[in-house]
């Protein structure tokens, strides 16, 4: 953790610890899920509701982060997805469109231009 977030107010694991009196059960290294037994009930015991509020603060925010971190990613992947979905049929669209077009205009040219000279020649003809 940086600097900048430490709360004096949360205690620290050794100071949890030195709360806690070593019988000779205790001093006995206790198995990990009766360590974390241990660390629970001294916590539930010794905080504070504005320690509790605090520690719900950062867990909140750290959970969001991450979600929101998470959650930009998912979202801007599905955007390019589909964003490149949609261009390629607005591409492929698009190009069906001109092509079309261009065909006519070039229908239109060709028969113009057939007629043209078809009348140029049948006067050349009288």
């Amino acid at each position: 953790m940086s600097q900048a977030s430490f709360d004096a107010s949360i205690p620290v694991l050794t100071e949890v610890l030195k709360a806690q009196p070593l019988s000779d059960e205790a001093a006995a290294p206790p198995p990990p899920a009766s360590a974390a037994d241990q660390l629970e009930a001294a916590a539930i015991d010794g905080w504070t509701d504005a320690e509790w509020a605090v520690m719900e603060h950062r867990l909140s925010v750290r959970i969001m982060h991450q979600l929101q971190s998470r959650v930009d990613f998912v979202l801007e992947q599905r955007i390019k997805d589909s964003m490149a979905e949609v261009l390629s049929h607005a591409l492929h669209d698009l190009t069906n469109e001109i092509r079309i077009g261009l065909h006519d205009t070039i229908e239109k040219i060709v028969s113009r231009a057939v007629a043209q000279e078809l009348t140029h020649l049948q006067a050349q003809k009288k």
